[in-house]
């Protein structure tokens, strides 16, 4: 379509060169679970529906994709791990490369944040210790109350670390043009790294380094399946979703960047203050985390399109991830090149139900539905 509005020139819609792929803008579209996916954890087509209707994004992050049965943090949510996941998850690339976007896969274990029903046999979910977090878990049966966890075992560590290096042999293999590991929102690789939640006495507890051992580790497992440039990391260093804290955010992610500066990856995927709320966070210097890192940056959590223009503009950041907005506008990049106001979404189909909620929303040029209050505000 014709650019009809002066966003057109923004920064936002000027290509991105990401490592060896050239992304058409720099619109994110974030990592969102829907529960769309089977109970067995196979993808389907409605999710190829819904991701290619969002091709217009220069890059989308999918969902997050559980690397082991162990891995599962709530219903419906699918998975990486076995083959027929994978040839599922290659239609919705497919249909995302036709409609001419670019996608990673975001490779992820809940760790202590499950619950049994959802686990093989009924068993306890894991977490680097057994600290019970205070969230609730979205099973069969309803919203319910998660246990504290069983401590991973020392032996079984290599176990997870080769659960991701599968994972990601079978991203490559349904066609992904690469992948996002998931170590922020109090899941497993963010237990590992918080204090709060990582007591352990070996070498993956108690100093920085040990912490983020675990998260290296899998990094450099990754690594050996696909080039350190079609490899991201996320983090959420100040959130506390998953009833996650850390005494010291800018010790330990200060560190842990420098870290990974060393795998030369394709970006770090921040989320920056508390999750679906604010930006701010009086104990994290952002700017300085963003600055330590050598590569390219994804900021994320509450961006509009005016703020997110800025930090663009002003160089700090490469790109910025929009979750919400992308629910109920998937056509979100038109929409911002022309100032367009943004439908709303339904919150009840959110995180459950077939189609309505997810593929029914048209496009621009269709009559839909105007909620001023949001404004092109990202929550996500």
């Amino acid at each position: 379509m014709k650019n009809v509005h002066p966003y057109g020139d923004s920064p936002l819609f000027q290509p991105l060169v990401l490592g060896d792929l050239r992304l058409q803008n720099r619109i994110v579209m974030s990592p969102m679970s829907r529960n769309r996916a089977r109970a067995d954890d196979l993808p389907t087509a409605l999710m190829a529906t819904y991701y290619a209707q969002r091709a217009s994004a220069g890059l989308i992050i999918s969902e997050s994709a559980q690397v082991s049965p162990q891995g599962k943090g709530y219903r419906n949510s699918p998975g990486i791990y076995a083959a027929d996941q994978v040839a599922a998850w290659k239609t919705v690339v497919d249909g995302v490369h036709a409609a001419g976007g670019v996608m990673f896969l975001q490779l992820w274990h809940a760790g202590r944040s499950s619950h049994p029903d959802l686990q093989p046999d009924g068993g306890m979910p894991v977490g680097p210790s057994a600290i019970r977090p205070a969230v609730e878990v979205f099973t069969d049966a309803g919203l319910k109350a998660a246990p504290t966890p069983r401590a991973l075992e020392l032996r079984e560590i290599p176990v997870v670390i080769e659960q991701y290096r599968q994972a990601a042999r079978n991203a490559l293999a349904a066609g992904f043009d690469g992948v996002e590991i998931h170590a922020g929102n109090g899941f497993l690789l963010d237990q590992f790294l918080r204090d709060g939640a990582n007591r352990r006495q070996d070498a993956y507890g108690g100093s920085i380094a040990n912490r983020t051992r675990l998260l290296l580790e899998i990094v450099s497992a990754v690594g050996t399946i696909w080039p350190s440039h079609r490899v991201g990391v996320r983090v959420s260093p100040a959130a506390t979703y998953g009833d996650i804290v850390d005494s010291d955010p800018g010790a330990l992610y200060g560190h842990l960047v420098r870290e990974l500066n060393r795998f030369q990856l394709a970006y770090l995927h921040i989320t920056e203050g508390e999750l679906l709320s604010t930006r701010e966070s009086p104990g994290m210097d952002f700017s300085a985390l963003r600055e330590a890192f050598d590569g390219v940056v994804i900021s994320n959590n509450c961006y509009g399109f005016q703020d997110a223009e800025e930090v663009v503009r002003s160089g700090a950041v490469g790109m910025v991830s929009f979750g919400r907005p992308y629910i109920a506008n998937p056509d979100l990049v038109e929409r911002f090149r022309r100032g367009a106001a943004l439908s709303d979404f339904d919150p009840s189909t959110l995180h459950d139900g077939g189609a309505r909620g997810y593929t029914d929303y048209p496009p621009i040029d269709q009559p839909h539905t105007v909620s001023p209050q949001i404004d092109m505000a990202d929550n996500g």
